[in-house]
């Protein structure tokens, strides 16, 4: 009884990599005989730490088993299945899909359920893989770090602020970074720093540095102890100690402040209407841009045209890309074609239908004299959103909406640890 399993997520090495995305799986019997008879098959979880949920059905959650017949004819079975929110993975192989026929395991397959998590609640192995594939991409000044490094520039301020794509414009950023990490190390994610809470585990010496003058530290198995872009090393200092969030930032020449929005203030940003455009223009001043500011003056991170040169800018970004993720999850705006999901920007890029510079390419008109990075990173999971990503493609990253038929998820291929799947049909009108 050959039992053949067809699986979307596999990477080039036939690993299984799954988000809280549900994904479609075919189950057949091959090399069948005219007497071979139907088989009953269930599939459990075997994993230790990761975990999955099975079900008949695309859905937002599921059983811990599905059963499904598998005819001798060779039609195949389906089930769906995903990643179990707030199980996730550490490791490849911590999580698995055992086959059973009644009782008798038949085989089980590891698995990883890959998700981006709050980088101050890392393991040290999370931590460790991460920082090697940052230390591998930028290869002491001279891998494709630079590349990325060359995309968030003052000549391309315009591309990606100041405007209603800001959010997915990031969002595309982010993840090219991480596609380029993956292509490294495939269990690796783009963990965020949560900068509305204390993260005394990221400004250590093992991780983004300990607090420094002019410089963050390192222990000397840090493979940022070798960071190089431009200039060698990092250029940064806290204003804030290791163990506390971010201080209120002073906004005008009277000294008066302004706290950092936490996570509860930003969810609830965009009006009565839970309105993008509102959304969007206050979410970028803060707490996107009051994160940036809070450190020093001659810190990398603090300025448009450097602060991609600093690594923990990716992880800041990852935690605004994640609040955006939350927001649309929160008010039901995943869905592009309701007008509160998303507001029509006007300048070239920043409309729903537009691609986006540097991925597509385009110089010139409008666009910057010149187009580093070359396309989107691809991805061995999924073929979306392309190289040359739209905004819109941008939006609905877990495809929510269901537009997206496609048997790996119609997803981009990430998720974080708190932000759920979550089927939405419609929104809040």
């Amino acid at each position: 009884m050959p039992i053949q399993l067809e699986l979307p997520n596999l990477d080039s090495a036939n690993r299984i990599f799954m988000t809280w995305v549900p994904n479609r799986v075919r189950v057949r019997q091959v090399d069948v005989q005219s007497s071979d008879p139907d088989v009953t098959l269930t599939f459990r979880n075997g994993g230790s730490v990761g975990q999955f949920w099975f079900s008949d059905t695309r859905a937002t959650d599921g059983a811990d088993e599905v059963t499904v017949t598998v005819r001798s004819d060779g039609t195949p079975a389906e089930f769906w299945m995903a990643g179990r929110f707030m199980r996730p993975s550490e490791n490849f192989g911590d999580a698995a899909i055992a086959v059973f026929q009644g009782d008798t395991l038949l085989g089980s397959l590891p698995a990883m359920v890959r998700v981006r998590k709050n980088a101050n609640t890392l393991s040290e192995t999370e931590r460790d893989r991460f920082l090697s594939a940052l230390g591998v991409l930028n290869g002491q000044g001279a891998g494709r770090f630079q590349d990325l490094r060359a995309i968030h520039t003052r000549e391309a301020d315009l591309e990606a602020h100041r405007n209603s794509g800001f959010p997915p414009w990031h969002r595309a950023y982010m993840l090219d970074l991480e596609r380029e990490l993956q292509a490294i190390d495939p269990e690796v994610s783009l963990h965020y720093w949560r900068f509305d809470q204390p993260a005394a585990n990221v400004f250590s010496a093992d991780f983004m540095g300990a607090s420094g003058i002019g410089r963050p530290v390192f222990s000397a198995g840090n493979p940022l102890n070798s960071w190089s872009t431009e200039l060698p090393g990092i250029r940064r200092t806290l204003n804030f100690a290791p163990d506390e969030a971010p201080p209120p930032i002073v906004i005008d020449s009277f000294g008066r402040t302004e706290p950092v929005n936490d996570e509860a203030t930003t969810l609830g940003l965009g009006g009565g209407n839970n309105e993008y455009g509102v959304f969007r223009s206050i979410y970028e001043r803060n707490p996107h841009g009051f994160a940036h500011v809070s450190f020093s003056r001659d810190s990398d991170i603090g300025d448009v045209p450097t602060a991609a040169r600093d690594p923990l800018f990716f992880m800041l970004h990852s935690n605004v890309d994640r609040l955006w993720a939350k927001w649309q999850w929160l008010h039901r705006r995943s869905d592009r074609t309701i007008a509160e999901t998303y507001l029509q920007g006007g300048r070239i890029g920043h409309n729903l239908d537009d691609t986006m510079w540097p991925w597509n390419r385009e110089t010139g008109n409008g666009r910057p004299s010149s187009a580093p990075g070359g396309a989107l990173q691809s991805s061995p999971l999924t073929d979306l959103p392309g190289p040359s990503p739209t905004v819109a493609q941008m939006i609905d990253f877990m495809n929510v909406t269901g537009r997206s038929n496609q048997p790996s998820g119609g997803d981009l291929g990430f998720c974080y640890d708190d932000v759920p799947f979550e089927i939405e049909v419609g929104g809040i009108t």
